[in-house]
């Protein structure tokens, strides 16, 4: 049975690196904010309303939490077995959908508006983890894994290739920005949108991130390249960026003492590491002033705050 640690500094929040000092608060500790999830993932956090949302894949809802109250609620339900969740730049939820196969948008009186499930023709995948440009683009990964059975989605035939997409805000046109991603899973820009990284789920040997130079006018991808090799039992999945370009990852699965979520900076070298009881899948940045890290890891949601912001609208 899981206890959050008594003594600050936290024992879980460990240092790799001297430059993780900073980001490293000494009186703040990991908190379990809710547990019974098969598995959390997409977590989404809302200033305005003081609120969080995260998916729980298998159950096939969107849960709520409310941080004024710490009460859990079910947001949705049927979500059409939501993963990645984000919000626009007008604050309203964007979400992919598994079962759906499709980018869907919530809208202020909670109509739901289809925003992408098909290019050239043909049914998406399974959309997985999504990330919204200042210019109001939504850029979003489709692998395959809702496709595979029907405990994150549905058993479906594949109709076209894994891809990294890009929804223009303005016309609409769906394109594929990249197209040779094994498994593209989480993204996310650097916060000048300079660059662009993707994790590549099904590389081998081992999970990598990729990361892309944007160019200049911001709608195509040039000069792919590794960033980082994950390594033995490095399993990332989703992530964001905080202020200073550091990658807040969620990590494990290969062993417990990797199971959370592991600190990057700007130059791929691992720098912190926040242990968990579980594996984490994803993470947001919220509260009031952007500095609490919300990590959605398999059957629950933790929260740790921290010396840095992340990245407005978590890009």
């Amino acid at each position: 049975m899981w206890e959050p640690s008594e003594r600050y500094p936290d024992p879980a929040v460990r240092v790799l690196h001297p430059d993780f000092n900073k980001y490293r608060l000494q009186l703040a500790s990991v908190e379990r904010l809710h547990t019974g999830c098969r598995w959390a993932e997409g977590p989404v956090y809302f200033g305005d309303g003081r609120y969080l949302l995260w998916s729980d894949i298998p159950n096939d809802r969107i849960l709520k939490w409310e941080e004024e109250t710490g009460v859990v609620s079910v947001f949705r339900e049927t979500s059409w077995n939501a993963n990645g969740n984000t919000r626009d730049r007008q604050g309203r939820l964007i979400t992919c959908e598994h079962r759906g196969r499709r980018v869907t948008r919530t809208e202020y009186d909670g109509a739901i508006t289809v925003l992408a499930d098909s290019y050239n023709g043909k049914c998406l995948n399974s959309p997985n983890d999504v990330v919204v440009k200042s210019d109001g683009s939504i850029w979003f990964t489709d692998p395959v894994f809702g496709l595979l059975g029907y405990y994150e989605g549905q058993k479906k035939e594949q109709e076209l290739p894994e891809a990294v997409y890009r929804l223009d805000a303005k016309t609409g046109a769906l394109t594929v920005v990249a197209d040779d991603i094994p498994g593209p899973n989480g993204l996310a820009f650097s916060p000048d949108e300079s660059k662009f990284y993707v994790v590549e789920s099904r590389a081998e040997p081992y999970r990598q991130f990729r990361v892309s130079d944007v160019v200049a006018d911001g709608t195509r991808l040039a000069n792919s390249r590794s960033f980082l090799d994950a390594g033995p039992g490095g399993t990332p999945d989703g992530f964001r960026v905080d202020i200073d370009g550091n990658l807040w990852c969620g990590w494990g699965m290969g062993s417990a003492e990797l199971d959370g979520v592991r600190v990057f900076n700007p130059a791929g070298e691992p720098i912190g590491h926040i242990v968990l009881p579980e594996r984490c899948a994803n993470v947001c940045f919220g509260g009031r002033s952007r500095n609490r890290l919300f990590m959605a890891a398999s059957h629950g949601l933790y929260a740790l705050y921290v010396n840095t912001q992340g990245v407005q609208l978590g890009a």
